[in-house]
């Protein structure tokens, strides 16, 4: 059995489409997923399956959620190593000691297209920080996150794809579950 995080985009957002945790959980049981964990309300879920394509569980459970709340969601899907690979290349925590209340991480449902990236270094962005590597972005938001322009939306529509953004606090916590589910 591998252990894998999955990151829904928008859910639980000013009232937008709903899902209690219970309810996710139950989904995530009715896709024969074991040992599965929520965690905070804005769709990180922590479970075990069989070994599987990321691409074909993201499908599988965004085809799901649709059919039984009636509504679309990206869902990202990671294993428990490409999430420690990402935490341990935080551009941020290894070259300066940064506030890391301040530090977000926007997933990418792919690595973006150089040309994309690059034209997007062009523009200075306040006092807010970014760096992607591969298919993620460290953000470094002095001002808050509440507070940047470097949304999902904004990497969505510069880059292409589909993005969601946790917290460094989340990211680590969902990690941390992710090996207790193994014990």
């Amino acid at each position: 059995m591998q252990t894998y995080i999955s990151i829904l985009r928008g859910i639980n957002v000013s009232g937008h489409k709903l899902i209690k945790m219970d309810a996710l959980r139950n989904l995530y049981a009715e896709l024969n997923f074991s040992n599965v964990q929520t965690y905070i309300q804005s769709g990180n879920v922590i479970f075990k399956y069989k070994k599987t394509k990321t691409t074909v569980l993201e499908t599988t459970i965004a085809k799901k959620i649709t059919q039984q709340f009636g509504f679309e969601v990206p869902v990202m899907v990671k294993d428990v190593d490409e999430i420690s690979k990402i935490l341990a290349n935080n551009p941020f925590l290894t070259n300066r000691k940064l506030d890391e209340t301040k530090l977000h991480l926007t997933f990418l449902s792919e690595a973006p297209q150089k040309n994309l990236v690059e034209k997007l270094k062009e523009t200075p962005y306040a006092n807010d920080e970014f760096i992607v590597i591969e298919n993620a972005v460290y953000l470094f938001c002095p001002n808050g996150y509440g507070n940047t322009k470097l949304t999902n939306t904004f990497f969505e529509t510069k880059l292409k794809l589909t993005a969601t953004t946790r917290n460094w606090k989340t990211v680590n916590q969902l990690y941390t579950m992710s090996h207790e589910i193994n014990n």
